[in-house]
């Protein structure tokens, strides 16, 4: 969030044992404009899961409360999009109907296409190896001449569709994770085949429309991308990788092998400011690095996704980041995800900042209240806040990260008990530089028990399945409004204080209105 020097990174997090804690901010010590990168882009599953009305409903309602402005998924060219074909005398056929109806409501509703390029259509693809429960193939093309034609036609649509000066501000991305195995058969030579003949077609529409990669698992292949483009003199008009804050459970998508969240203070974030460093290194500092995908783990069967834990851990996170990163894309919004396929249980660690039946995750409150700040930024000194303001009215964002996994414990055996919060003591919030007046005073808290829809449904006995009743309960129980809120009045001086218990993993939305 507010801009980090890099070499401060490991100064930005409240010693765990502090008792007592002051956050001072002056409305005339200006930062400088509020970074939107915490939410320009957020993930999805997959293309064809757009389609259904209950991920249509939330994605709006998510772009109501927290803003993103831009969507990325997979599977845009995949079978069940009905994109390509050969007919049975040999001819190419294109279809781009399922993908209008999908961009289209996107747009409707005000979001943007992150265009994530893949998976390989089966009537183009060299191999029959694929991936998930809905079967994406992952195989090179057989031919790139063709691959090439595809993209093309695809772009010149949007363009027609659309016009140019849409499709000039969104985001093309070649493919997913290629340095993986599961996500890529071919070798790094075969992905930068790929990419070279993708960013050549979309070029060739319009040398305005932006291309990027190589979308690595484990912020991988960046110098190898950036030396490529410049040995070839192939587009690249911005770097995209991922990261996540597991050590183990590689592509575990039931959590059958058990996931550790890092004890590094910096995972994720180490990672964009490698990244930051290669690419200074050859002289590209002026390239933008978008992560289009990172989340505090990498599989759909995680129990932190749920917890209320996830919120001041994104915060954590994203403040470490600063401005390091054009983008932080958080994977995903819903948990309408179904890689592993269709989901048995309500609550299941699924990596969306809501549940299937819409109820809001923790998480979703992250966003939520990063979006309620005013657009300008306020130098504040404390490592695990954000101030704010916007006119006359001051925002303060606050939280405390702490890990509490202990050792020798997975997150699958940890995060799925009630986990009650140790107190860590008050903070002290001091405002100064405030205009005199009265304001209304709006004070929003996620954490153990506060829009933590996850351990009352443990208290439910955690159901696989969910009445209308219970989801109505749960729902109730995870609004984002205020929990408290009352008139005050700020005198000559422009200061305004107010002490805050604070527990272990607490985030709170401090408001300060001016009314008269």
């Amino acid at each position: 969030m507010i801009p980090l020097l890099f070499c401060t990174l490991l100064a930005a997090s409240l010693p765990a044992a502090a008792q007592s804690r002051t956050i001072a901010v002056d409305l005339a010590a200006v930062e400088g404009p509020l970074p939107g990168n915490f939410n320009l882009v957020v993930g999805a599953g997959r293309a064809n899961e757009g389609l259904r009305a209950d991920w249509q409903q939330q994605l709006a309602q998510i772009r109501k409360d927290a803003g993103f402005r831009y969507l990325r998924m997979h599977g845009l060219l995949s079978d069940d999009m009905g994109v390509y074909r050969i007919d049975a005398r040999g001819r190419e056929q294109y279809n781009f109907q399922y993908v209008d109806a999908l961009y289209d409501y996107l747009l409707s509703i005000g979001i943007k296409p992150f265009v994530e390029l893949g998976f390989m259509p089966s009537a183009m693809a060299s191999g029959t190896k694929t991936l998930f429960w809905w079967r994406a193939n992952v195989t090179p093309p057989r031919d790139y001449a063709r691959w090439e034609r595809l993209v093309k036609a695809l772009t010149q649509h949007w363009t027609e569709r659309y016009g140019q000066a849409e499709v000039a501000t969104w985001y093309f991305e070649v493919w997913n994770e290629p340095n993986l195995e599961g996500f890529w058969t071919g070798t790094k030579a075969d992905y930068f085949r790929l990419y070279d003949h993708a960013a050549r077609a979309i070029k060739s529409v319009s040398p305005a429309y932006r291309v990027g990669g190589p979308a690595t698992a484990g912020a991988a292949w960046v110098p190898e991308m950036l030396a490529h483009a410049e040995r070839n003199e192939v587009p690249l008009d911005f770097i995209s990788t991922h990261s996540y804050g597991v050590n183990q459970g590689y592509l575990d998508e039931f959590g059958t092998t058990g996931t550790v969240l890092s004890k590094d203070d910096a995972a994720v974030s180490a990672d964009v400011l490698k990244n930051r460093q290669e690419m200074a290194a050859v002289g590209k500092s002026a390239l933008p690095l978008h992560y289009t995908e990172w989340s505090s783990s990498y599989t759909p069967a995680d129990p932190t996704h749920d917890s209320y834990h996830q919120a001041a851990y994104i915060l954590h996170k994203l403040k470490q980041v600063g401005s390091a990163a054009q983008s932080m894309s958080y994977w995903v919004f819903t948990d309408i995800f179904e890689e592993a396929g269709p989901r048995f249980e309500a609550f299941h660690g699924g990596f969306g900042l809501m549940n299937t039946q819409g109820i809001r995750k923790p998480a979703y409150f992250a966003y939520q209240f990063l979006n309620r700040l005013g657009s300008t930024a306020l130098k504040n000194a404390d490592g695990q806040s954000i101030g704010a303001k916007d006119g006359d009215n001051a925002q303060l964002l606050l939280w405390d990260y702490t890990r509490t996994l202990p050792d020798g414990v997975n997150n699958q055996q940890y995060f799925i008990k009630d986990l009650p919060a140790r107190a860590k003591g008050d903070v002290q919030v001091a405002w100064q530089g405030l205009r005199p007046g009265s304001y209304r005073l709006d004070l929003s808290r996620v954490g153990y028990r506060q829009n933590d829809a996850y351990t009352a449904y443990i208290d439910m006995g955690s159901p696989a399945q969910l009445s209308r009743a219970q989801v109505a309960t749960l729902n109730g129980l995870a609004t984002g409004q205020p929990a408290e809120r009352r008139q005050v009045r700020v005198g000559s001086d422009g200061r305004f204080s107010l002490a805050l218990p604070l527990r272990e993993n607490d985030v709170y939305l401090v408001e300060m209105t001016r009314t008269d």
